[in-house]
């Protein structure tokens, strides 16, 4: 008898339908299984029969064949279990195989028929449209997480022994798990930063417009210290971003059993010996790299010359796209990212350069070829570029506290607003200013001819790319909204330019900024 069972094959964060046939005969016994499936799935031969024998069902005179279609889709890891056993089951006559017809199945077994967790269910299901099947049966485990899809009803079982109450609809459905409010007191507190009031602005600016920024400056001058306060200040995330995190998280093997939608903005801090693929993503299935195990949140490079070079190089065209595109022979997958990088570096090798000391001992030409291992491309597409100097013992004893999270928050959050309004109203497309296409700047950034004027001689004077000169109008964009303004006038792209000058002609901008 035959009998075909449904389950899913994931592809980054794509996934597709299998159909999994199952021929149960008394013949010669035997196992076999087909349909381009690699070792994962080849064993669960292996767990399939262990945990059917656990049930009483005994496969040692059988021959089954099972085909995983379509035949020609690579089929990875150890989800096929459950809708292979269930197949077996109705094969041989120990389950209705009318009730598999509408069910989708997911979930890896253990060999005495515990159902274990899987990767990548949120996804999956959301994949599906809505109405394709009657329900799905996951894994106890990932319950709460099935349910966010919300494309069909979820059984969620923790032993083979439940899939035919499962399958006939008689289980409860599994409780979705929000949490009420988001905990903003996990990230450390901005008050705890003392000086650097033109590091702790450019903070501001980059959480309520979403861009990218490069501190530079000697070790201990608190660009680490900033970079992890940066999370306790942007907003809450929508919850079309927390299903998009969550899914990830999921793909990536990050949620914890029975967790549901992340809500907290993902914080990526990866070190500099990180390899190319660890960085943008990769692999054979492909996994999601840092830069998407960051999206919607921040990813901050540390010691950012230090990083392998083609590391870097990988990241140009993702910070560009918003996406990871990883091809390989097997197939291709596309991961969203859209973190914010928040790079740090020192100004030379020893670090000390220009901290008011003599202890600096680099050279000129050392100083070139330190810098030189972050490329112009990469440079170029960091928005705010902030020097630190040197924090002070005096300034540290304060005992006045800087300005905390929670206010610099409120403010993020209200110039934020404003750029949803702007999308609501069909202005534009994207909710952060950082990431507005030219079609779209040149809407909500219309300047008059004076000031049009200052910017050109400023580009030219500083030598600003294109793409240079568009960051400048998107961070003045913020800026504007920061003030409650609906245009952009002189003050806020003053303060933008002041902003874009580390990777520019030594003088030259600092001469145009200060010009009438």
């Amino acid at each position: 008898m035959i009998a075909t069972a449904h389950s899913m094959a994931l592809a980054g964060l794509d996934a597709r339908l299998v159909r999994v046939e199952v021929d149960a005969s008394h013949s010669i016994p035997s196992f076999e299984l087909v349909g381009l499936a690699e070792a994962a799935v080849r064993e669960s031969r292996v767990r399939v029969r262990s945990a059917l024998a656990g049930l009483g069902v005994d496969l040692s005179e059988s021959r089954i064949v099972v085909n995983l279609a379509p035949a020609d889709l690579r089929k990875a890891g150890a989800g096929f279990d459950l809708a292979i056993a269930a197949a077996v089951l109705a094969a041989l006559g120990h389950l209705d195989a009318r009730l598999l017809s509408g069910s989708l199945l997911l979930g890896e077994l253990s060999l005495d028929g515990e159902v274990q967790p899987l990767r990548g269910i949120l996804p999956a299901l959301a994949s599906l449209e809505s109405g394709a099947f009657l329900r799905a049966v996951v894994p106890q485990s990932n319950g709460a997480e099935a349910v966010l899809a919300q494309t069909c009803p979820v059984a969620a079982i923790g032993h083979l022994r439940e899939l035919a109450d499962a399958l006939r609809g008689t289980v409860a459905p599994p409780e979705s798990v929000e949490p009420s409010r988001i905990e903003t007191d996990l990230f450390d507190d901005f008050s705890d930063v003392r000086g650097q009031p033109t590091a702790r602005r450019a903070m501001e600016i980059a959480a309520a417009g979403g861009h990218n920024v490069l501190f530079v400056g000697p070790p201990g001058a608190g660009k680490t210290m900033l970079a992890r306060r940066l999370p306790g200040i942007l907003p809450p995330l929508e919850r079309s971003e927390a299903l998009q995190v969550t899914a990830i998280h999921s793909v990536a093997g990050l949620l914890k059993p029975h967790d549901g939608l992340v809500r907290v903005r993902p914080f990526r801090a990866p070190h500099h010996t990180a390899s190319d693929v660890a960085i943008v993503g990769g692999a054979d299935p492909p996994r999601p790299g840092e830069l998407t195990l960051a999206h919607h949140g921040v990813l901050f490079l540390d010691e950012l010359p230090e990083f392998r070079r083609s590391a870097l190089e990988a990241l140009r065209q993702p910070m560009e796209d918003g996406f990871v595109s990883v091809s390989r022979a097997s197939g291709k997958a596309i991961f969203p990212a859209h973190p914010m990088v928040i790079a740090a570096m020192n100004p030379c090798p020893c670090g000390h350069l220009g901290d008011g000391t003599d202890r600096c001992r680099c050279n000129p030409d050392r100083v070139r070829a330190y810098r030189a291992r972050v490329s112009g491309p990469i440079i170029d597409r960091l928005d705010l570029h902030v020097a630190l100097p040197p924090v002070r013992i005096h300034e540290l004893r304060q005992k006045a506290e800087g300005e905390g999270s929670r206010a610099i928050r409120e403010r993020v959050i209200a110039a934020r607003e404003r750029q949803y309004r702007r999308r609501e109203e069909g202005h534009v497309q994207h909710a952060c200013n950082a990431h507005l296409t030219p079609r779209e700047l040149h809407v909500v950034v219309r300047l008059s001819e004076r000031v049009a004027s200052e910017v050109e001689r400023f580009a030219t004077l500083s030598g600003l790319s294109a793409r240079g000169y568009g960051k400048v109008l998107r961070v003045a964009r913020t800026i504007a909204d920061l003030a409650g303004s609906d245009d952009v006038a002189m003050p806020h792209l003053l303060e933008a330019m002041a902003l874009r000058v580390f990777d520019r002609r030594s003088g030259s901008a600092s001469a145009a900024m200060s010009a009438p």
